[in-house]
């Protein structure tokens, strides 16, 4: 069965996981490229010893998880370690993105993915949803939420394309600028269009 997939794409901060939970909870299955790619570096994994081998034990963590935060910072520091820890696992994250879709079982599902468009993964989806919000929300909601340093963060933005770009990518927009209650209105609008459309979708 070819299941409709909407991807769902914004920058760092800008609220992706929020509009995420919204669709789940009308009932729409997510696969999170985050959540993936957690998967494929858990302990004994090939990938995590691969890493470990290339960086060292202080990549991972006292109880042998992978050092995220830490790895993160390295590699936006150094750009042919981010070439290699790309070229590892993109292709492990896109299988596990690609099972979880086919395990799916609601009417449509969403794939979250930060790097949708930068990684050209437009081709894995039937339509694309950006969250978009102002550099400034962006950085507040990025410090405020995983620990990392401004410079860092900011980093990662720049290395992601520009909002710009991004909306010029959208079939459909969710302006998270706003409140929360506007953003769920937002997602429950768009959540009976998809249905329709996937609707449609599998009957022709």
């Amino acid at each position: 069965m070819n299941r409709y997939i909407v991807g769902l794409t914004g920058g760092i901060g800008s609220g992706k996981t929020a509009v995420s939970d919204v669709f789940e909870e009308l009932g729409v299955d997510i696969i999170d490229a985050d959540v993936c790619a957690r998967l494929v570096v858990e302990p004994g994994t090939p990938a995590l010893e691969a890493i470990r081998a290339k960086f060292g034990h202080s990549i991972l963590q006292t109880d042998g998880q992978l050092d995220r935060t830490k790895l993160r910072q390295h590699v936006f520091s150094n750009p042919d370690d981010k070439a290699w820890l790309n070229h590892l696992l993109h292709p492990l994250i896109r299988e596990e993105m690609l099972r979880q879709i086919q395990s799916s079982i609601s009417t449509y599902c969403i794939l979250v993915a930060p790097l949708l468009i930068e990684n050209n993964m437009q081709g894995m989806v039937d339509r694309i949803l950006v969250v978009d919000a102002s550099e400034q929300n962006q950085l507040h909601r990025a410090l405020a939420r995983d620990g990392s340093s401004r410079e860092t963060i900011e980093a990662i933005m720049n290395a992601q394309c520009s909002r710009e770009e991004r909306l010029t990518s959208a079939y459909d927009v969710i302006d998270n600028n706003q409140s929360l209650e506007a953003m769920t209105q937002s997602v429950q609008r768009l959540h009976q269009q998809y249905l329709m459309l996937a609707s449609k979708s599998s009957n022709t």
